[in-house]
């Protein structure tokens, strides 16, 4: 393909030298062509190029064959076919004709045979294209020649089995699962085998940037997969538990399931002809725990109806109101009687407080921080007001004083004096 077929496929304004990703495509012309003279024409016609370049190349201790060899090997074939085979796969360059008159294959087609037997090679089980990565990685490795595209192509391939995993998990199939599973064992050595590469890579203190960045995310990627077997687990032990058995026959509805997978369409729809019907009112066949979230349903409907039900009350005579309650302060006002009655002389703290028992003793001697405060701060009205208005001084002392009377046994030491008139204090 020259150049100018090349911008027929360029949008308007680019030129095959503006992309760069076309040079080293560009640059592989030979190997391309190789390809594409091998696998050009119709699926039989590439299944015999290849049937023959194979076993051309299939004998490592005489490589050259003689026109008379390829005959008799190739009897099977047509002998015109097989001659317009050898005649294509010589003007393609994957075999040589030497002048000694004996076919032998080309570097071209020994390289284009040895990675397709490296792709065949797999088990139909395993990732091809995980094993040929790795394998080409552990080549590369071992000629000193990796390169940051060939780990993006494995840790590209790492995501998608990840991806695909956790699809399986989340769709809940157990068949899925268990068939996901089984890929994730059968690739288990190639992850193995990555793994090492990749300790190689990242012990190397001479390894470039670019492929230590991707060997590290390689390496992520390897240790989500790690997990997932757990996680399939989990997922299997959550669908055992709502796995229903038919009577004591032993069979599960997994059983059941994967017996109908082996069945054919015809199977299937014969038993399906008498257990399917066209009327339209179906009963309703549901277990416990169906009725059970049919019944929740109902009882939480039946209670949003209620709490929108917006009607109004029927008609009532309001009661009647009570007077509120007022703390009694009968025993403050008597309190505040005995010490305004405090003349210039000052009264002791003991017989000021004591009386009627330890709780009014109590009482009282807390009603004397009030005189503490500033009369400022005192109610305008009410017999508190009044109280903190009172024209009083407390003094205590750290001795204590004995009463022995009115469930008091000792007091503080203290006294109640009246300012005069200019005292402030």
């Amino acid at each position: 393909m020259t150049d100018q077929d090349l911008a027929d496929y360029l949008a308007p304004g680019y030129a095959v030298d503006d992309v760069p990703e076309l040079s080293a495509l560009a640059a592989a012309q030979p190997v391309i062509d190789t390809f594409i003279s091998l696998f050009r024409g119709s699926e039989a016609e590439v299944l015999l190029r290849l049937l023959v370049l194979r076993e051309v190349g299939h004998d490592v201790e005489h490589p050259r064959w003689s026109p008379d060899a390829l005959r008799r090997r190739f009897a099977f074939l047509d002998p015109v076919k097989l001659e317009t085979t050898l005649k294509r796969l010589r003007e393609s360059g994957l075999i040589s004709y030497a002048d000694d008159g004996l076919y032998h294959l080309s570097d071209a087609g020994r390289n284009a045979v040895a990675a397709l037997g490296m792709l065949l090679r797999f088990g139909e089980s395993e990732d091809a294209e995980l094993g040929f990565l790795t394998a080409q990685l552990a080549g590369l490795q071992a000629t000193d020649s990796i390169t940051a595209e060939a780990l993006g192509h494995l840790l590209s391939k790492l995501n998608d089995l990840t991806l695909h995993f956790e699809e399986a998990i989340a769709s809940g199939s157990e068949f899925r699962i268990v068939e996901s599973r089984r890929r994730l064992s059968a690739n288990g050595k190639w992850l193995d085998r990555g793994t090492d590469i990749l300790r190689a890579l990242l012990a190397d203190p001479e390894a470039p940037f670019d492929v230590a960045r991707i060997a590290q995310r390689i390496g992520l990627a390897q240790s989500r997969l790690a997990r997932v077997d757990a996680a399939f687990q989990r997922a299997l032990n959550k669908i055992e538990t709502q796995r229903v058995t038919l009577g004591s026959s032993g069979i599960s509805s997994s059983d059941v399931a994967a017996w109908l997978g082996q069945q054919g369409m015809d199977a299937l729809a014969a038993m399906a002809l008498d257990a399917i019907t066209d009327t339209p009112h179906m009963p309703l066949l549901a277990g416990g725990h169906e009725l059970l979230d049919r019944a929740e349903t109902a009882l939480c409907d039946l209670l949003r109806g209620e709490a929108d039900d917006t009607t109004l009350p029927e008609a009532d005579d309001a009661p009647t109101a009570l007077a509120p309650e007022e703390e009694d302060l009968r025993l403050l006002t008597h309190f505040a009687g005995r010490l305004d009655a405090i003349a210039a002389e000052p009264a002791t703290l003991h017989d000021m407080v004591a009386g009627g028992g330890f709780g009014h003793a109590a009482y009282r001697l807390s009603l004397l921080a009030l005189l503490a405060d500033s009369q400022d701060s005192a109610p305008a009205d009410g017999p508190i007001g009044a109280f903190m208005r009172l024209p009083l001084k407390v003094e205590f002392d750290t001795t204590l004083v004995d009463v022995g009377h009115d469930e008091i046994a000792r007091i503080s030491a203290g006294s109640i004096r009246r300012l005069s008139p200019h005292t402030t204090d």
